[in-house]
């Protein structure tokens, strides 16, 4: 386990460098540590290494580890894949991050299932910035609305947008997540984050603002998908 630790440390060097020649302070960049598929004792090699927030896509899998990692009370689980109505009871208990809504309903079930005695759940709207069939997400022109509605739930905030745009899309796609994101932020000022860049695009989101990219196969290696939903 120890090249997560140097692939993680690699990636928050290349983050750092990335920032100063953009003139951004690398702080306000969140590297999230994709770690849907991977085994606790990776989790727990990157957590050796500082790392402290994770990114599970499945609530069951989200759930097994948060109960078994629950002694680390610094870590931050963000939810950042599809969510179905009828698992959204297992992300409001253990994730304190959202970055997948694209539903009112989704987002008033969490709302409704978030204990008030856990800091409000932080939720980003996913768009479907690229307009593909196989992806979630809204289309643009739904935001302002869904935003309004969802600003008004209670134990949750709006806190910004993601997307995943398409292979062949990512600089028109960025572009124009930094201008939804501005203008979002016109009607909602703390709805300030922007979560979009992966492992083969993420210098180039970093260049249109973004606060946090998600970082998988760079730490943690190649994916396995023998998992439970």
């Amino acid at each position: 386990m120890n090249n997560i630790a140097e692939q993680l440390n690699g990636a928050y060097h290349n983050i750092a460098e990335n920032c100063q020649k953009l003139g951004r302070d690398p702080a306000s960049v969140c590297l999230l540590a994709v770690s849907k598929t991977k085994p606790v004792a990776a989790l727990l090699a990157a957590y050796q290494a500082g790392q402290r927030q994770f990114g599970e896509n499945y609530p069951q899998e989200l759930q097994a580890k948060a109960t078994e990692m629950a002694a680390l009370t610094e870590l931050e689980w963000h939810f950042i894949g599809p969510l179905q109505s009828n698992k959204t009871r297992l992300v409001a208990e253990h994730a304190s991050w959202v970055h997948s809504i694209d539903r009112l309903k989704i987002a008033e079930r969490l709302s409704a299932q978030r204990s008030s005695a856990l800091p409000p759940l932080q939720l980003l709207l996913q768009i479907n910035i690229s307009n593909e069939q196989s992806k979630a997400g809204i289309h643009p022109d739904e935001l302002p609305a869904l935003a309004a509605a969802i600003a008004t739930l209670p134990h949750v905030q709006l806190r910004g947008l993601m997307a995943i745009p398409a292979p062949d899309d990512s600089e028109r796609a960025f572009a124009l997540m930094a201008q939804l994101s501005k203008s979002l932020q016109q009607q909602h000022p703390g709805a300030t984050e922007l979560s979009m860049g992966m492992s083969d695009d993420w210098p180039l989101a970093l260049q249109y603002g973004a606060t946090m990219i998600r970082l998988g196969t760079a730490i943690f290696g190649a994916r396995t998908y023998e998992r439970n939903e």
